[in-house]
């Protein structure tokens, strides 16, 4: 056979073995998830939090896990309705900056291709990273940003199962008015919040809740996010001192109105954290000791052995070396709802997986989180979302409201330190 010929051939089957893969790949390719969170900065330990969190979720999704029954996707291996394919997450690092997050969320679909995005944490990041999502025609999922502005935009492609501002604020109001009910002095409220999407949207919901409730809020404290200083803040407190103060902080600032607290020697009757930095591990680790009796609120409890909180907290652990927190597992829960619309889909076609999440109707016993299920309004927020408040007992929060989900008696005074 002529040299020519044989190099012709072998031209032949080359072209052909590199055809054949790449139909093959087609078909059996991972599907792709883009994750901008905060993976550097003052908001890294919760970035890295959800980060594993959904990594845990992944490998849920991916392999089989027969001790999971009642959650989608966990007995099989892959995605079913796409015939087993795995699932991919692609991480970006927005570093807690709206434009960054916003380069990052482009990037993502038009370079990674990714079908759907989930993120941000943080709220102002969310709002800009879902703009993206929403003019490309891309699934956003909001797992764990809670500023009631970010569904107030008419997007059709921005889905959201947490619990937000109104609902805390709602929370706050009840347990503050229960508590001066009961005889405690609760005339007047003061609220603390950072000066980004998070803090502002959710620092008017808490207002208008309380206030709804016939508690004064006085003063409102507004400061700068990732704050070096907050003794200015606190002097201010401690000259109105009221008798309850709400926080809506970040990890970095928290800790430091803790330290801050402390150094100036001040606390309130009763102190609440608004989730955020005081649900972060880096929180407990830090000023855990100069926090005791802080309320809080959360969305997940482990549980009992056996459930699927419990199941999925020994997964995280394992994954991580510490348990899920509140923030951790409400990244988690929104994943799962993501990909679990992806397969009822069938499809990675991003109008398909929007009306799958339209649809979306999961029941609690479907979850790995305290919400009562998951279902969409019109404006892609979960009517469904619930939390409970939690307090602060050495390095661990434990259930103390509502009564129906209280597993000890709040206690009060805050304790703050010894």
């Amino acid at each position: 056979m002529p040299n020519a010929t044989r190099r012709s051939i072998a031209r032949l089957g080359l072209a052909a073995l590199a055809v054949l893969p790449r139909r093959s790949r087609a078909a059996d390719a991972p599907v792709r998830i883009g994750a901008p969170y905060p993976l550097t900065g003052g908001a890294a330990s919760a970035g890295i939090s959800v980060k594993q969190a959904i990594e845990v979720a992944v490998d849920i999704i991916n392999n089989p896990h027969p001790d999971l029954p009642n959650l989608p996707l966990a007995r099989g291996a892959g995605l079913t309705g796409l015939g087993g394919r795995k699932v991919e997450v692609i991480f970006a690092d927005h570093q807690g900056n709206p434009a960054i997050a916003q380069s990052e969320a482009l990037r993502l679909i038009t370079q990674d291709k990714v079908v759907a995005l989930a993120g941000c944490y943080q709220s102002s990041c969310t709002l800009t990273a879902s703009a993206v999502a929403e003019r490309y025609g891309i699934p956003f999922m909001a797992s764990e940003s809670s500023a009631p502005s970010l569904t107030e935009r008419g997007f059709k492609w921005f889905f959201r199962p947490t619990p937000i501002g109104t609902d805390f604020g709602a929370a706050y109001a009840s347990f503050l008015t229960e508590r001066k009910a009961a005889g405690l002095k609760i005339d007047k409220v003061a609220l603390v919040n950072e000066n980004t999407e998070y803090g502002t949207s959710t620092g008017s919901a808490i207002v208008a809740a309380a206030t709804g409730k016939g508690l004064k809020v006085d003063p409102r404290i507004a400061y700068n996010a990732n704050s070096s200083d907050v003794s200015a803040q606190v002097l201010q407190l401690k000259g109105a001192a009221p008798d309850a103060v709400i926080f809506v902080s970040y990890t970095s600032d928290s800790i430091l109105f803790m330290k801050t607290m402390h150094t100036l020697n001040w606390k309130p009757p009763v102190l609440i954290g608004d989730d955020s930095g005081f649900s972060d591990d880096a929180f407990i680790e830090a000023v855990s000791d100069l926090a005791q009796g802080a309320v809080n609120r959360s969305s997940f409890e482990i549980g009992k052995p056996g459930s699927a909180s419990y199941v999925v907290n020994g997964l995280y652990q394992k994954h991580a070396g510490h348990a899920l927190d509140d923030t951790s597992a409400r990244g988690m829960a929104g994943f799962l709802a993501l990909m679990d619309a992806i397969n009822r889909a069938g499809s990675t076609v991003p109008a398909k997986i929007q009306a799958a999440l339209v649809s979306q109707d999961l029941k609690p016993e479907q979850l790995m989180i305290g919400y009562n299920g998951i279902k969409y309004d019109k404006k892609g927020q979960n009517t469904l979302a619930a939390t409970l408040l939690v307090q602060l007992e050495g390095k661990k929060y434990f259930a103390v409201w509502p009564d129906k989900a209280a597993v000890q008696p709040v206690a009060l005074p805050f304790k703050g330190w010894t």
